[in-house]
């Protein structure tokens, strides 16, 4: 398989993602695969994620996301 293919197994609306779900985002200027480290805030309208590139966390690698509560987002198997 080709290292830039991505195994999408569902969408999910940004409100029921939870620590741990590895989805696709556009981080760090390029659409790749980011594990959810926490939630940082949740409200009605936004959520903001602290996500890493990857399934190990590193500082150098992590950062923050943020979608409308209402977004589809692609979870990774």
């Amino acid at each position: 398989m080709e290292k830039n293919k991505f195994l999408v197994g569902a969408k999910i609306q940004a409100l029921n993602i939870q620590p741990g779900d590895r989805i696709i985002a556009y981080f760090k200027n390029k659409m790749q695969i980011c594990t959810v480290k926490y939630i940082s805030t949740s409200d009605k309208t936004n959520i903001k994620l602290s996500v890493f590139v990857g399934e190990h966390y590193r500082y150098s690698s992590s950062g923050t996301i943020q979608f409308k509560s209402e977004t589809l987002v692609d979870l990774v198997n």
